[in-house]
């Protein structure tokens, strides 16, 4: 029998705020234990919350990239549930109103486009970490993350392969980063998956019992572990070899398997009901017109204008066009040098190169476009030597430098257009190599380069290389 497989996908993206969801604690990554703490977000007796406006914003600005309906009023409710890094033992989350619903997410795939359809997005805080100690046999509970805010994306069950969850990932994480909403970071977990999968006969409009692997963190594991539960339960119903239960189990990556956690809650289990101490939201037209005005340039219609208006090739246009930053950065700096191609060269090989041997990803690009752009108008202007611009861009991934040109100077690094000086240091040059002078006047054009690259070494770099070309053979024909 042929089956077909049903995997809806719930989404928890950290948002990119300074400060938690329900008070003034620091919601920064990588903070020691228990450092981002007070007694509203550990849970202590008589601390209300309140609301984080910026988690609204971006809550909001979600939707809208998602395409979808935003709620006037939204509210929140308690989820209970009881576990150790929970310190209220619930959950402040949205069940009744979230605040957009009915979205889509449209991706492309070897069989060819496909909307995914996005049921809600509601605003919650996150939960706490515990930490096992395997050579004490104890659990530590790590409090920095409880009630750091998150965006949970719930799709409806429209994904029907491993492939089509990853463009769908893909998608939402392009989206959300464009739109500064998070950083997406995998690795540090500020995106993680739910991953909700049945399958049934194929044709057939019943649902088959859905399983639940909880906390993916990576788009490979999240491949493995739906191909490895879709033939689990093809097994299943095949041979009779298990009985299917809906139930959330565990990802193991390291054995390639999953195993049973726990039977899956359904919403009566959790109890839900209004949040007291937290008023409704009231989205006005005012604040809703804000939040649409700010929403970015969508990647593929940077690509296009980057192609068609500013005459980049595809290559450097997708790779552009992939991160908002190196987009910023791009478009600061062109305003700048009114050079498109050599801006994008800059970034995409001179900046790149800096950001892979710092260990760092393109959308941690945050030098001055502004500053770029002065950089490149004086390699231009032939001002500055391509080698030490070189030298002045690293220094600007250490510090901020606002007048490149004044900087250039203090350096030493403007090019010298005294022309009485190259022809001295060409002289000092000459008289110390006769050999190469020799071998050039005999026909051997890289003596004139080893020369060359001397006069360029006494120089600093700091000499127009056609310039120097000139008078180095003008004075070689004097002798």
């Amino acid at each position: 029998m042929k089956y077909e497989t049903v995997i809806g996908l719930e989404v928890h993206v950290e948002l990119a705020t300074k400060s938690k969801i329900f008070c003034s604690c620091s919601a920064e990554f990588g903070a020691e234990q228990n450092d981002h703490v007070c007694p509203a977000c550990s849970g202590m007796p008589g601390m209300l919350p309140i609301v984080n406006k910026r988690v609204v914003d971006l809550g909001m600005t979600a939707g809208m990239m998602l395409n979808c309906d935003i709620n006037r009023v939204t509210t929140f409710d308690k989820k209970s549930y009881y576990y150790p890094d929970l310190p209220n033992a619930y959950q402040t989350t949205q069940w009744f109103s979230p605040i957009c619903v009915n979205g889509r997410v449209d991706i492309e795939t070897s069989k060819g486009p496909k909307s995914i359809r996005i049921k809600q997005i509601h605003m919650e805080e996150d939960a706490g970490k515990l930490v096992h100690d395997d050579w004490t046999d104890t659990t530590l509970v790590d409090f920095n993350r409880t009630s750091v805010p998150l965006i949970e994306i719930v799709s409806q069950p429209d994904i029907s392969s491993a492939e089509e969850a990853i463009a769908y990932l893909e998608r939402l994480r392009d989206l959300l980063r464009f739109a500064k909403v998070s950083d997406c970071r995998w690795e540090q977990g500020s995106m993680r998956c739910d991953v909700n999968l049945s399958i049934r006969p194929e044709g057939s409009d019943v649902l088959g019992v859905r399983t639940e692997m909880k906390n993916m963190n990576s788009l490979s594991a999240i491949t493995r572990a739906i191909k490895y539960e879709i033939a689990r339960h093809t097994r299943a119903l095949e041979t009779g070899c298990e009985e299917l239960v809906q139930e959330t189990r565990r990802w193991d990556d390291n054995e390639g398997k999953s195993y049973a956690m726990r039977n899956k809650e359904t919403a009566g289990d959790y109890r839900y009901f209004p949040d007291p101490n937290i008023m409704p939201v009231v989205i006005d037209d005012e604040w809703l017109d804000r939040i649409e005005k700010s929403l970015p340039e969508l990647p593929e219609v940077k690509r296009a204008r980057y192609i068609d208006e500013m005459g980049l090739s595809e290559y450097d246009a997708d790779i552009l066009a992939s991160s908002r930053a190196l987009c910023d950065v791009f478009e600061d700096a062109l305003a700048v040098c009114g050079n498109a191609k050599e801006t994008a060269n800059w970034i995409i090989t001179e900046c790149m190169q800096v950001l892979n041997k710092k260990k760092m990803t393109a959308d941690m690009l945050a030098i001055s476009g502004t500053s770029l752009g002065q950089l490149i108008k004086l390699v231009m202007e032939d001002k500055v030597s391509r080698p030490n611009a070189k030298r002045i861009l690293a220094a600007m991934f250490e510090n901020d430098i606002p007048d490149v040109e004044a900087y250039a100077k203090q350096s030493g690094f403007i090019v010298s257009n005294d022309t009485s000086f190259i022809e001295n240091i060409v002289k000092e040059v000459i008289a110390a190599d006769p050999k190469s002078v020799a071998d050039f006047k005999g026909g051997k054009e890289k003596a004139l380069m080893a020369l060359f690259g001397k006069c360029m070494k006494q120089l600093k770099g700091n000499a127009n290389p056609q310039v120097l070309r000139e008078i180095l053979i003008a004075e070689i024909n004097k002798i």
